[in-house]
């Protein structure tokens, strides 16, 4: 059943699963919690219980609010958590990644450790040469091209892409359900607006975490033209010893939906 919490600029939208220990699991820009919908039960049948929560401006939370940074997303997801008594486990996708990285930071006593999923949490430097990577340069010009022209066909084409190989079962009903969503008037606006922002404050925050930091990311992830070097970085930016990394075989940028199989495996023995 869908929740709702108001916070300073809009409303977010939130579901509640289970018992016991709280996970707080947060969506990457122009998706929804659904993309949790092979994990969430596994948690749940694991002993834990689990907050999906839409970002703001996408699924059923509100739009129209003031900016799309991960310091705002981190500050919804801290008002949730305390909202729900914590501390959690807070998982992040991609720009939700960078958020938990500023939300670990920012209020320690909330968060027992993060998950990151393929995330956006450092400052990017492109040269030309990446370019020559092919499954980069597709996923790079459809990605920048959705967030350019506004383009709803643009970002289901990067869909495409980011999901190499394998495609879930229920990959026509979910991209239709994603294509529906993006129409909503400001529900595209709030994806720009997220891919607008530099991932600059969360790659300032990394040194400050003090929990535990598993970060996954997939093999064939298009966002990076080595997605393990990417991985290795932001491990190396945490405290000594806090970080550590997974990669995913075969997955791109979704590895949760992909592969929630060898993903939950990873969480759970990072979490235990």
């Amino acid at each position: 059943m869908t929740e709702f919490l108001n916070v300073d600029g809009g409303t977010l939208a939130y579901e509640v699963s289970g018992d016991g220990p709280l996970i707080v699991l947060a969506p990457g820009m122009g998706n929804s919690r659904e993309a949790y919908r092979f994990i969430t039960p596994e948690l749940v049948a694991a002993g834990y219980r689990v907050a999906a929560v839409d970002l703001r401006g996408c699924g059923e939370s509100s739009v129209g609010w003031a900016s799309y940074s991960r310091t705002d997303i981190a500050g919804d997801l801290i008002a949730l958590v305390e909202h729900l008594g914590g501390p959690a486990v807070l998982v992040g996708h991609s720009i939700a990644g960078g958020a938990a990285t500023i939300a670990a930071a920012t209020a320690p006593q909330l968060f027992s450790a993060i998950v990151e999923l393929a995330p956006f949490t450092r400052a990017q430097a492109i040269k030309l040469g990446d370019f020559r990577v092919a499954r980069y340069r597709k996923g790079a010009f459809r990605l920048l091209g959705s967030g350019l022209f506004g383009s709803v066909r643009l970002w289901k084409q990067y869909l495409d892409i980011a999901y190499p190989g394998r495609k879930p079962a229920d990959w026509h009903a979910s991209i239709s359900g994603i294509d529906a969503m993006m129409r909503e008037p400001g529900r595209m606006r709030a994806m720009q607006k997220m891919g607008r922002s530099a991932p600059k404050d969360a790659a300032a925050q990394l040194g400050n975490v003090r929990c535990p930091v598993l970060i996954i990311e997939g093999s064939l992830d298009p966002d990076w033209v080595s997605p393990q070097a990417e991985g290795e970085a932001i491990v190396a930016a945490l405290p000594a010893g806090l970080g550590r990394l997974e990669m995913i075989a075969g997955a791109g940028h979704y590895p949760h939906v992909q592969y929630p199989a060898e993903v939950l495996d990873a969480m759970l023995t990072f979490i235990k």
